[in-house]
């Protein structure tokens, strides 16, 4: 009878691969996890309780197949491992570095509920691909039929290049249209290399290109070229933006130098650190951490990026302005031990009033308690009179979530409709808006969300283009 792989929790406890020391970490932009040795990822993945309603998989947005994948895992059978994790999950080495399992897969862990730990879902899922990768189990992009149908994809963020990996797949001709002169969105140029090597994007992008994607770079849709044009041009179009509109800082100062976005300040920083551009505004110190006291102002994942970016660029002191307490604040506690290991300081409870000096010098900061619960159930943040006190700052990053930009007005199409959000309308699934053959998905519809959520939302949207273009070729037959 053949041993049981699976159940192990009991007797093998949970471990993450090993974790670089946070004073080498501070040096570089580099990963800081080491990857699984193939022994030690079939170990943890045979900590899996093959639970008969998994929780793991309901509380993925992508509904990944894990613990099948874990099973095969445990049993060696890597390459299979890799057909199940992949069917499901466009790009899963870059949701197995940048997903928040803490809060979605590991978080619903059976296992932990018992007591027992997680199982590291994230770490065998990157394990998984990267090894699919150096042994060549990663498929080209190859259609079994090229179909005559064209599809334009404005913007080359996770949902975008989701789209267009299932449509090209599908055999569909894909445009996809992008302001940056890289692919990848976020991806490329605001999530940092320590947590998302930017080979592993680059490596994607050219596995679509070379599977026949046509990427239009520099290409600011409404100045370089009509959102009308694109629309004559395709048989559909998939609007795939993300929102990059900074929420912005009030108060006495708000507008002084040195006051700087988060997505300028990442952007800047990948640039000059990952790809080695000439980037004016680093190299000024505008947008430099370096031997400067940095004040992040923000408590998601995006406040979490600055400051351990700030770190490693090398700054006197990093400290970040959150109103609420650490149990409230939204962004991963993985990354925010993370952060505080390497030299991060956090003032929780606390929020900018105003600003001192042109340019900046200092934070004026009030400090907050919490009190009774807002319309989410969160306890709301309350002043607490007469707690000022000035926080010394040298460049404060405002990373406070991103909005909508104006499309309608931006592009000249007051027919494409939006929420009070400034959200594009569209069919929850589909993606399909009021506009006939244009379609939206991922942040433009959601709002400020993770890059899981836009991969469904690029590979739900897909099968309803499918659906349509199919439903006009059988109206046009006939």
């Amino acid at each position: 009878m053949a041993k049981q792989p699976m159940l192990k929790f009991v007797d093998i406890a949970r471990e993450m691969p090993s974790k670089r020391d946070a004073s080498d970490r501070r040096a570089d932009f580099d990963e800081i996890y080491a990857e699984y040795a193939d022994a030690k990822a079939t170990e943890q993945a045979a900590r899996c309780s093959q639970c008969g309603v998994p929780y793991c998989q309901t509380h993925c947005p992508l509904h990944n197949n894990i613990p099948d994948w874990l099973r095969l895992t445990a049993m060696g059978r890597l390459e299979e491992a890799y057909e199940v994790s992949q069917s499901t999950n466009t790009f899963p080495e870059i949701c197995g570095r940048i997903c928040p399992q803490d809060r979605l897969c590991e978080g619903n862990c059976v296992i932990e509920q018992s007591g027992h730990g997680t199982v590291t879902i994230g770490a065998v899922e990157k394990y998984i691909t990267d090894t699919a990768w150096e042994n060549g189990w990663v498929k080209p992009i190859t259609p079994t039929q090229e179909r005559t149908e064209s599809v334009g994809i404005i913007g080359a963020g996770p949902g975008g290049l989701a789209a267009a990996d299932m449509l090209r797949r599908a055999g569909v001709q894909v445009t996809v249209y992008d302001r940056y002169d890289r692919a990848g969105g976020l991806l490329t140029y605001g999530i940092p290399g320590f947590k998302l090597e930017k080979d592993i994007v680059t490596r994607r992008n050219a596995q679509l290109e070379q599977g026949g994607v046509r990427f239009v770079l520099n290409c600011n849709v409404g100045e370089d070229l009509s959102f009308d044009d694109i629309r004559a041009q395709h048989d559909a179009v998939i609007i795939a933006t993300g929102v990059y509109k900074s929420r912005d800082l009030g108060g006495p100062g708000a507008g002084a130098k040195g006051i700087v976005r988060a997505i300028d300040y990442l952007t800047a920083s990948n640039r000059a650190s990952n790809f080695g551009d000439n980037v004016p505004e680093f190299d000024s110190g505008e947008l430099n951490a370096k031997g400067k006291k940095i004040v992040v102002i923000g408590g998601g994942d995006t406040a979490m990026d600055c400051v351990r970016t700030a770190i490693r660029q090398g700054a006197t002191s990093v400290k970040c302005l959150y109103r609420r307490d650490r149990a409230n604040m939204p962004g991963s506690q993985r990354e925010v031990q993370n952060a505080e290991e390497e030299g991060v300081q956090f003032e929780w409870l606390t929020a900018p009033k105003g600003f001192k000096g042109e340019p900046v010098n200092a934070v004026i900061v009030e400090k907050m308690r919490l009190g009774q619960p807002d319309a989410t159930g969160r306890q709301r943040p309350e002043v607490i009179e007469g707690s000022d006190y000035d926080e010394p700052a040298d460049i404060v990053i405002k990373a406070l979530g991103f909005e909508p930009e104006e499309l309608p007005t931006l592009w000249g199409c007051p027919e494409l409709e939006v929420t009070r959000w400034g959200t594009v309308k569209a069919e929850f699934t589909s993606g399909r808006t009021a506009l006939p053959d244009v379609y939206a998905i991922g942040d433009i519809v959601r709002g400020a969300s993770l890059v899981v959520w836009a991969i469904r939302d690029g590979r739900d949207c897909v099968e309803a283009v499918l659906q349509d273009l199919a439903a006009k070729a059988a109206i046009a037959a006939e």
